[in-house]
Order: structure tokens, then C-alpha cells, then sequence
């Protein structure tokens, strides 16, 4: 398991009424905390007067980091059937967020789940669903006669270099996919002077 499935990029402002509430729905690609806060930052300030800012997320391979907010609505009617969507959808490191205006007319509980369910069905019919690879970064200290040979190899696991310090003793740092790791390992601990690590 070294891919997860997500969304390619931001889908914002789809719309949904009911009874006079409007639904507005948000879908954002999120890789950790301070992109999740970001991007509810990013939402509560254009949308300052909303009712509710319900939302849900996951993240994580197995989407093991997860979390479904009610802001307010009746406890399981808005948060839940939004997060419901992201496992239909299989997807992960994606945060949904569905602003509510008030039109004056209560829903009910079940009015509520069927309204932030569409919302958020709507939301990610519109996202292109796109598998990612997980990476891994590694950083490789050699001899500046060795930059061919070490180049030659990162191209062959179509690694991307990512920062290159190019002194008597060189140091790169390349992401790779990490179903690439053990093989690449394999090959750097055959070379002499070239020592290497993977950072977290």
C-alpha cells in the first residue's frame, strides 16, 4: 500500500438549497494540520456571517486521522454525513466543508443529514479523484567524482532532486516514491563513500 486516492486540487462555492438554507460546499486537498487550519481559516473569513460551519476531514493512508464537526448543528446531522462522503468516495487527505446560511425554515434532524450529505456529494462529483504515491525523502552524502554515477541511479527510480550542495563532499536530498526505498538502499549500500539517510 503505497498510494492513496485524493482530490487534484480545491473545489470551492457549490451550491445547494433547501427550504430556504443555502448549502455552500468547499473540498480541499490537505497534507497536514496547518494546511487543514489554512484552508478553514480561508472559509470562515469569506464566509464570516454563515450559520454553521460544518465540516469533516481524513487523512493519513488508512485515513486514520479523522474528525467530523457539528459546529452547532444537532450532534450526528452535519459533520458525520459529510465525513460518510469522504468513505464513499475512498478518498483521503481531504478536508469538506459545507456553509450553512439560515433561510427561516427548521429542517429536522433527518432534513439536515440529507441537506450536508448533498452538499458534500455535490462538492466531490466536481473533484477530479486522482492517486498519489507516497514519497520519501532521502539525503545522500558522496565524493564530487561520484555525481554521475549518483545522478545516473536517482534517474533510473525517477527520483526528483530537491536540493544539491555541490562541494568536495556533496550532499543531495531527492524524493522518491517509497515503494522505491529498499531498492535504492540496495544499490547506495553497494557504493564506497556514500553514506545516505531517509528523513521521516
Amino acid at each position: 500500500m503505497f498510494e492513496y486516492k485524493t482530490i487534484e486540487k480545491p473545489i470551492e462555492n457549490t451550491l445547494l438549497k433547501e427550504k430556504g438554507s443555502k448549502f455552500i460546499g468547499f473540498a480541499f486537498p490537505v497534507n497536514n494540520d496547518k494546511e487543514l487550519k489554512d484552508a478553514l481559516e480561508k472559509v470562515r473569513t469569506e464566509h464570516p456571517k454563515a450559520t454553521h460551519h460544518c465540516y469533516a476531514f481524513r487523512m493519513g493512508l488508512e485515513g486514520e486521522n479523522y474528525r467530523a464537526n457539528d459546529d452547532g448543528e444537532p450532534s450526528g446531522s452535519a459533520g458525520l454525513p459529510i465525513y460518510n462522503q469522504l468513505l464513499a468516495h475512498e478518498i483521503t487527505n481531504v478536508l469538506v466543508i459545507s456553509v450553512r446560511y439560515y433561510g427561516g425554515t427548521k429542517l429536522g434532524v433527518s432534513g439536515l443529514v440529507k441537506a450536508y450529505k448533498e452538499c458534500a456529494k455535490i462538492t466531490l462529483e466536481e473533484a477530479n479523484i486522482i492517486t498519489k504515491e507516497l514519497e520519501a525523502e532521502i539525503e545522500i552524502q558522496f565524493n564530487f567524482n561520484q555525481q554521475n554515477t549518483i545522478f545516473t541511479l536517482l534517474s533510473k527510480f525517477d527520483a526528483k532532486v530537491l536540493h544539491f550542495d555541490a562541494n568536495e563532499n556533496c550532499i543531495l536530498t531527492a524524493s522518491l516514491k517509497l515503494a522505491q526505498k529498499e531498492s535504492i538502499s540496495d544499490k547506495l549500500s553497494e557504493m564506497q563513500y556514500v553514506s545516505f539517510e531517509f528523513k521521516d
